[in-house]
């Protein structure tokens, strides 16, 4: 990867911002000396729209390039927060601006800002996605199609889409206007490793918080010296004092498999902090309290169903949102999704219309006005607020969507989906076992993990084994012949084969297969 993606953030309430005129290395400070650019908020005309985000120190003249960081990261944001503003943003420090034609525009960034925080403090970390906008969708990097050739397609890079991963933090400061600290460290990437950058935020954010630029331009310049994500390898990530240690899944990996030993550790001082996934996600945290209704959960995401789910916060939303798309690995959701959605996304409009059907989106909110704009979406689950005891929290029931209320809406499964398996009941009692013996999170969540890779397994195995039979014989294959024709897709004799040859043989579950396939 050659550059930096260029970003100017903006005042939402401002008019669209042009790309900026120049090209190549540009350090903020000169930027700053601009007569028509004020550093992380568009051009002058905006200067009413915002305050000033604050320069970082003088970079001495000095033109930076980075090559590695942006295999990981195109750019990364700090937002400021103002009430009355929504949000502003300022460039990453150093940045370089990025001289592809056309530049790559993002859309605004008011989901940085959680809206469900507002009589909360601390420290809060969530995910996002968000379309790009405009501009070429295609990749200028040259190692995009051998990674995404070697990496499993649950974790290749998106063209056209990427991925958000937030640090906020608000916390009480008589010297604020409003008498609050709220400011959001954001990390950009076409990656969905999510455990990485959500552990890489934890460790700058609070630095950044406290010395602010110049703490962002030291984690570049580590970063820099990143070796590129190559599926199969076993990376050293040093970072602020920390050497991060993880591995880049494989398409060679075998689905479920136990994740391969780490690299020898003996040379590494300060021993590193071991990450077991780079994007696994505690499956049992996320899903506990609806994990009587798993089954249900991974049947809508393997039918591309339109879903809400509706949490109290944006780390709820965004976690139950990933945990459902990843029901399906080793199969990629080849649907949309965004684990946290606000009335500011520009596709606002287009999912609470009720002119047309919903799209086949998983969609997680927090803002309470969407209980009434997206009350006519086939599937709404709503969630509570998470419980610290050490039992099973109350399980959510399936409820009708008539009685989704306006307000004062309870947790539930808000549909009128009728499953076509049966509950595993066996499932169940081993995980509430677990919960008794105080077994880790960890192993739970492998069980749960492990039951829906073979639920995906023994629904899509026979269609594997049909679509085998349709292809001509290896020996029917000559230099002199024209090459044959594979057999048409019947779906009666296919169905008719699912009789002898069906998802029985593999999954001791029962219920009616053939309406699934149906």
């Amino acid at each position: 990867m050659e550059s930096w993606n260029g970003w100017v953030g903006r005042d939402l309430r401002a008019p669209p911002v042009p790309p900026l005129p120049w090209q190549g290395h540009l350090p903020l400070s000169q930027a700053a000396k601009s007569p028509n650019v004020m550093p992380g908020l568009g051009t002058a005309r905006d200067a009413g729209a915002a305050p000033a985000a604050r320069a970082c120190p003088p970079c001495q003249g000095k033109a930076f390039s980075y090559s590695s960081i942006s295999l990981f990261l195109p750019f990364s944001l700090c937002s400021p927060f103002w009430i009355s503003l929504v949000s502003a943003l300022s460039l990453p420090i150093p940045c370089r601006v990025s001289p592809w034609p056309p530049p790559i525009v993002l859309e605004p960034f008011a989901v940085t800002v959680p809206v469900s925080v507002a009589g909360g403090l601390g420290d809060t970390q969530f995910s996002f996605r968000l379309r790009q906008a405009g501009g070429s969708r295609s990749s200028p990097f040259q190692d995009d199609g051998r990674y995404n050739r070697e990496a499993p397609v649950t974790l290749q890079r998106e063209a056209a889409h990427y991925f958000g991963y937030v640090y906020f933090r608000q916390v009480k400061d008589s010297s604020m206007r409003r008498g609050y600290f709220q400011k959001s460290l954001v990390l950009v990437s076409r990656l969905p490793y999510v455990n990485l950058f959500q552990c890489l935020l934890q460790l700058i954010a609070p630095e950044y918080f406290d010395k602010l630029e110049p703490c962002l331009e030291a984690v570049c310049n580590e970063i820099d010296q990143w070796p590129p994500p190559v599926p199969g390898q076993t990376l050293n990530l040093p970072v602020m004092g920390v050497v991060i240690q993880v591995r880049i899944p494989s398409r060679v990996d075998k689905p479920g498999s136990s994740p391969v030993k780490q690299c020898n550790q003996e040379n590494l001082l300060p021993a590193p902090l071991v990450l077991p996934s780079v994007h696994e996600l505690d499956l049992f945290r996320c899903f506990q309290p609806v994990l009587i209704h798993i089954q249900m959960l991974w049947e809508l995401m393997l039918l591309g169903e339109p879903m809400v789910v509706m949490a109290p916060s944006p780390t709820m939303s965004s976690e139950m949102v990933l945990a459902l798309t990843s029901c399906l690995a080793p199969l990629r959701y080849c649907c949309d999704f965004r684990p946290y959605f606000t009335i500011h996304d520009s596709e606002f409009k287009e999912y609470t219309t009720r002119t047309q059907a919903p799209p086949n989106i998983v969609v997680g909110v927090t803002n309470p006005f969407f209980i009434k704009t997206l009350q006519h979406w086939p599937h709404i689950l709503r969630v509570g607020e998470p419980r610290m005891s050490g039992d099973l929290p109350k399980q959510v029931k399936v409820k009708k969507l008539a009685k989704l209320k306006t307000l004062d809406t309870k947790p539930g499964i808000y549909t009128s989906y009728k499953t076509f398996l049966h509950k595993d009941k066996t499932l169940i009692k081993r995980l509430l076992k677990g919960i008794q013996r105080k077994r880790p999170s960890e192993v739970q969540s492998a069980l749960l993990r492990r039951h829906l890779l073979e639920l995906t397994q023994s629904f899509i195995i026979p269609l594997e084994h049909y679509m085998a039979s349709l292809m001509p014989l290896q020996r029917a294959i000559t230099p002199w012949k024209n090459p044959p024709q594979i057999r048409p897709f019947c779906q009666e004799d296919f169905m008719k084969s699912l009789e002898h040859a069906g998802p029985q043989l593999t999954c001791v579950l029962k219920g009616d297969w053939l309406g699934l396939y149906r």
